[in-house]
Formats: structure tokens, sequence, C-alpha cells
């Protein structure tokens, strides 16, 4: 909780740190990286750092938690923290690199707003920065002692023993353990950050989704290639897996971590997703078909065409030995398709156009636009927003809150 004294602070000053908080953040980073050139070896995705998507991803996580303190100052934002706690877990963050951050993002608030930043205004964002900082610190203990790890034992090496081209960009990897430490079951929903070397020698981090269920020995997950548009570069990560990774070699991933998993409620489950957003679709489903599960479940997916649509065929069989499960598909391309599903419908994804039980468990996965677009139409349609999940990714993390 924010003190009395901060309060009246942050409020006047939030405005004007958000004004600046792209300027903010680009010095902070780039101050933070030329004192700690080692945080973007294994911990900082530089990919993300190109455009400045990182950058506001940290410094809107920032803000966004001082105006939660502003908003509700009864209850911090619970949903932003475990989100970005999972997520740090999965790097294997230590509460000595919060120290850091703070010292630098400090410095960059100074640097760009100058004489207005009074030893009163820095002290009440000293307070909101260690009120964040603590509360994740915490969650992230917890996260690991969970696991039985510490932060620098998250990772393990797995052998690829398959390689499957899905699709043209799509390509799925299913790992074996190389050793005899005890695979921990994932939840279903739940991701790995894959860490690899790079060509010029830096390690690089990167968050993918489990897409079947763990069988003691196994690991899986799907990787699309982020091809470079405009000044933008190919991703280091996909790109590196798709040409250079194949059947025999080692990759590094994480333990699972995540908190958008599968609700044990027994109430019916809708999946709606699009393109790759698939991924933790398809680990929810194949958790569903190993338990024999009975829940009434639909999945609704849109894709540019049937050719584009990831792990299609792993998700169908999947859907076809479920007992009450119904699959629906969006096609911008046609209505067209050769899978026995129960629709097919041209044109973007619209939930309210297929018969979905009043008392469902909605779980969304795809770009924001897509997530923004189909959460919309649901609550129009009378889901309660409690009653959604979504899985945000990457720099977009922060972004906790679609409306």
């Amino acid at each position: 909780m924010l003190s009395d004294q901060s309060r009246p602070v942050i409020a006047a000053t939030l405005p004007v740190v958000g004004e600046h908080i792209g300027e903010i953040a680009q010095r902070f980073y780039k101050h933070m990286f030329s004192e700690h050139p080692e945080l973007v070896d294994g911990v900082f995705n530089r990919g993300n750092q190109v455009h400045g998507r990182q950058q506001q991803a940290l410094a809107g996580s920032v803000a966004a938690f001082a105006t939660a303190l502003l908003e509700t100052p009864e209850r911090v934002p619970e949903q932003l923290l475990s989100r970005i706690a999972h997520k740090h877990a999965s790097l294997g963050i230590r509460p000595d690199q919060y120290r850091i951050v703070h010292d630098h993002l400090m410095w960059a608030i100074g640097d760009v707003l100058g004489d207005a930043v009074t030893p009163e205004v820095a002290a009440a964002w000293d307070e909101v920065y260690w009120l964040m900082a603590n509360a994740l610190v915490n969650q992230e203990r917890g996260l690991y002692s969970a696991r039985g790890v510490r932060p620098e034992t998250v990772w393990r090496d797995w052998e690829v023993v398959r390689k499957i081209r899905e699709t043209d960009d799509v390509v799925t990897f299913v790992v074996r353990r190389t050793d005899d430490r005890l695979v921990k079951t994932s939840l279903p929903g739940q991701y790995v950050t894959v860490r690899m070397r790079m060509p010029d020698g830096t390690l690089q981090p990167r968050q993918y989704s489990l897409t079947r269920a763990d069988d003691g020995e196994h690991r899986q997950f799907s990787v699309k290639r982020v091809r470079g548009e405009g000044d933008d570069p190919d991703g280091e990560m996909s790109t590196l897996l798709h040409d250079s990774v194949g059947v025999g070699d080692t990759v590094s991933l994480s333990l699972p971590y995540g908190d958008v998993v599968l609700d044990d409620a027994g109430r019916p489950v809708v999946f709606a997703s699009a393109g790759i957003g698939v991924s933790p679709m398809a680990g929810m489903l194949s958790h569903l078909a190993a338990a024999e599960s009975g829940l009434s479940i639909t999945v609704l997916h849109a894709d540019v065409e049937e050719s584009r649509f990831p792990l299609r065929r792993q998700v169908v069989n999947d859907v076809l030995a479920l007992r009450n499960a119904r699959m629906y598909l969006w096609y911008e391309k046609g209505a067209q398709s050769m899978e026995p599903v129960d629709g097919v419908f041209e044109g973007l994804m619209d939930p309210t156009a297929v018969d979905l039980a009043d008392d469902a468990l909605y779980y969304l996965c795809g770009p924001l636009p897509f997530m923004k677009a189909v959460r919309g139409r649901l609550i129009e349609h009378g889901a309660a927003p409690h009653d959604i999940q979504y899985e945000v990714f990457g720099p977009d993390l922060w972004q906790a809150d679609l409306d």
C-alpha cells in the first residue's frame, strides 16, 4: 500500500512520467546495458530492444502498477504481478537484479525530468518501485520453492528427438531428458523458456508454450519463424531453431511456468485462438485427452487458411478423442476445410456465431487485437470478465488488462 506521503506526489507526477515514459525507458536501458552488459547474455532478449518494445514493456508495467496503487489502494494488481513473476521465474531472475534495475531506472527518471524530480518526487517513485519489486521477489521465491530450484538451477538440457514440420513457418520440437532428474509435470497451458547460444556467442531466451502433455520423459513445443518486416530483423531464436537445430542436438529449457492454466472446476471450457496462439490450447487439449475428460469442450480457431493452421492434426485428433468436444474454424481465405469439424466460417472469428454454454470458462490466445475483439464479443454476449483468461507473450506481457 502506498504511503499517505507518496500518494499525492504519485498522483501529481504520474501524467508527466507517462508522457515521457518512452524516453525514460530508452535512457534507462542504454545506461543499464552500458554498466551491465552481462544482462544481454541470457536475460534480456535483444530482438525486443530493436524498436524499444522491451523498454516500453518494463516502463509500462511500472506505470501500470503505480496507476493501480492509486485506483485500487486496497489491493495490488495480482494479475499483472503474477504474469511478470512467472516470466521472471522462467528466466531465473535473482533478487539482487532488482537493485540494478532500480538504480538505473531512477537515474533515467532524473535524467529525463531534470529539476522536476525533487527529493520528494524521487522518494515517492522509489517507494512505488520497491513495492512492486518486493511483491515480485516474494512471488518468485514461492515459484522457485514450489519447484525445488534456485534461480540458477531452473535450466536443464534436453535432446531433440523429433522435429516436425507443421506449416511453412512452424516447426514442432519433441525433446527428451538427458539425465536422471525427475521431469516434474507441467500444468496444462504453461510455457518454458528456451535459452540458446547465438552465432556470436550470446545467450538469448525466448518463451514457448508446451504443446503436449508431459509423459515423464519428453516435452514438446512449437516455434513460428519470425520474419522481419521493414526495419525489423528476423527473429534470432526462431531462425536458429528452424535452420540450425535438428534431431540429436541439445537445447536448454527452463522449468515450466505460466499462470494461465486450465481450471479444474468442472465447468464447460471454450478455447479461442488465432495462428500460433493455438499452442497453449493444444497443450490444454492434450492434457484433457490424456485424462479422457468428459468436460464440455468447444474449440474455436482462426487462421488465414487451413494450410497455415499449426498443430492442426494434433488438435483435431484430440478433439475427436474427447467424447464431448466440438470444433469450429474461421479462415480468411474461404470457408473450406478437409477436417471433420463442426463448422467452418469465412472471415474473422465471431465466437457468438456458435452455441456456447452459459457457464463456460474461456481461454484466449493470439495477437492482442484478436484477443481484445473476441473478449469484447464474449462480454457483449453475457460472459463474465472474470471467466475469460488470456495468454500474453513477449514485450506485450505487461498489457494484462485488455479493457
